[in-house]
């Protein structure tokens, strides 16, 4: 079965760190029951998530993701086919958004949406490539 990359974006809905924790935790224990890895990139005004893995179980993680009253306005940014996957050993990385993100002016104007597959592809192989050293949970 070939496995997906699929990238979304969401804003979050209710956000704090108790949220965000029972966010992480839930991710983390359902990726690693369902073979998915990835990584969350957020901040108050902003999720990005990369989800890797078998392409059914992507979607219906990304579907129940869609349902979640925790996100809004989700956005699938991309999907596609890979060979090999960025967070092999990561069943979902955190990372609060570093300035590498767009700002909060630019993301009210729409530059996630505006962006391309490659610019949104770029952040996460940044992200991958910055934190080899990071325990991996």
């Amino acid at each position: 079965m070939r496995e997906v990359q699929l990238v979304y974006s969401s804003r979050p809905f209710g956000y704090d760190d108790l949220t965000l924790t029972g966010i992480l935790l839930q991710a983390r224990e359902n990726n690693a029951r369902n073979g998915i890895t990835g990584a969350l990139i957020c901040r108050g005004d902003l999720f990005v998530q990369m989800l890797e893995g078998p392409r059914d179980v992507v979607t219906s993680t990304f579907e129940r993701i869609a349902r979640d009253e925790r996100h809004a306005d989700v956005v699938k940014l991309l999907c596609r086919d890979i060979d090999k996957r960025l967070f092999p050993e990561w069943s979902m990385r955190h990372d609060p958004a570093q300035s590498r993100m767009w700002t909060r002016e630019e993301v009210a104007k729409g530059a996630i949406c505006k962006a391309s597959g490659r610019e949104i592809l770029g952040i996460f192989e940044r992200l991958a490539r910055e934190h080899l050293c990071v325990p991996k949970t």
